[in-house]
């Protein structure tokens, strides 16, 4: 590490601010920095303001667990609104990335943009040395700097929605469970009788929850009804509209029923220009194989990448098994990643998040994706490959 860098991890003493959401994950993080002798406040954050169905505040449900929380761990508890800002910084985007036909990921931006950035600037202004939350992941020395390393519990692991964090960010936080498996989360939440201990985990999207997704867009986006084609341009149905669907998605899209199916349907393209969902049969059909993929907004763990090329891994979505791949910095600033083996519905506007083993070395937003047979995705009139260098293919 640097010499000016910030002594890591910081001493038994230093004061440290816990994102408390209400859940059993910050709530045994809570309870594990005060076991090794830091000064421990929660600080609960409200980034969304609204009644669910039932007429209840799920906000105030959650702040109630956290004060609890507090109260069993004898801990001072604060509170921050950001929900303004969320609106601003997050939830506007995810809205604009559907009308576009993307497909976002909340969950990062949520992170960037309010966790390890207005969460960390506020705990800072308030007197914290650093910040901690319940993610499953961990921050070891590398080299010179810091890294972001997966997580004890791979099942768990959450360093693909952490990979836009830098060298700043990884200085002034911890992460308490980085060596915990799920399962011994639980047992110490009982052992230690916390009142979360039997709380279910939080799904859905972040700060906002688990609903049903298309009646909560509706909520937000016109319904916008187009054709439902396969690949030959055979009209199968109607959509309500293309923000509402993703590629890869076999769910939902009410031409289950037509008489010669040879089996399900899933998502293959969205036409813009024309209003039309092409949809495939087949789990693997071609148009749903890509060779690669082109990333905008990269953003670098270590704060620039390990090079003009490189070989890495690769996951296009949470959870998916790490792909090999190839990777080429663009003058744009762009990645240009290489599958050494074709990948099914790697969407636009998804992260791929790039690996070195269980180092994470950052990523970015899939912009393109060049598809595996561009005759076929020529005859759908949706060519995916523009982007791509000829030197590349």
């Amino acid at each position: 590490m640097s010499s000016d860098a910030v002594p890591y991890p910081p001493a038994p003493g230093a004061r440290i601010f816990v994102g408390l959401s209400g859940g059993v994950d910050s709530a045994v993080a809570a309870l594990l920095l005060k076991r090794q002798g830091y000064e421990v406040t929660g600080l609960f954050m409200q980034n969304w303001e609204e009644i669910d169905g039932d007429g209840r505040c799920s906000v105030a449900e959650d702040l109630a667990d956290a004060q609890a929380v507090c109260e069993r761990l004898d801990l001072p508890l604060q509170t921050a609104n950001f929900a303004e800002e969320y609106w601003a910084r997050v939830f506007s985007r995810f809205l604009d990335e559907h009308r576009a036909g993307r497909t976002p990921n909340p969950d990062v931006l949520c992170n960037r943009e309010i966790k390890f950035d207005l969460f960390l600037k506020l705990a800072r202004q308030r007197g914290a040395d650093a910040i901690a939350t319940g993610h499953y992941a961990r921050i070891a020395p590398y080299g010179d700097g810091l890294a972001l390393r997966r997580a004890a519990d791979r099942g768990k692991d959450q360093t693909y929605f952490l990979h836009s964090l830098g060298p700043q960010e990884l200085s002034r936080s911890l992460f308490p469970l980085a060596g915990l498996a799920k399962r011994e989360v639980r047992e110490i939440a009982h052992r230690e009788g916390l009142p979360v201990a039997n709380k279910k985990d939080s799904t859905g999207i972040c700060f906002i929850g688990e609903r049903p997704f298309q009646a909560f867009l509706a909520e937000y986006l016109p319904e916008a009804p187009g054709e439902i084609v396969d690949e030959t341009g055979r009209v199968l149905g109607e959509h309500v509209g293309l923000a509402f669907y993703t590629l890869g998605q076999r769910q939902g899209l009410g031409i289950g029923g037509l008489r010669g199916a040879r089996g399900p349907w899933f998502v293959a393209a969205k036409q813009m220009s024309t209003n039309r969902l092409v949809v495939v049969q087949g789990h693997d059909h071609p148009l749903l194989l890509s060779s690669g993929l082109v990333a905008q907004e990269c953003s670098w763990v270590a704060g620039a990448p390990p090079g003009v090329e490189f070989a890495c891994s690769l996951q296009t979505r949470y959870r998916q098994r790490d792909q090999p791949c190839r990777v080429r910095l663009l003058d744009t600033g762009q990645a240009e990643v290489r599958f050494e083996q074709p990948q099914r519905a790697v969407t636009p506007g998804q992260f791929a998040v790039l690996y070195d083993r269980d180092v994470c070395l950052g990523g970015g937003v899939i912009a393109r994706v060049a598809p595996l047979d561009t005759r076929a995705a020529a005859t759908t009139g949706v060519d995916r490959s523009r982007g791509f260098s000829s030197a590349s293919r």
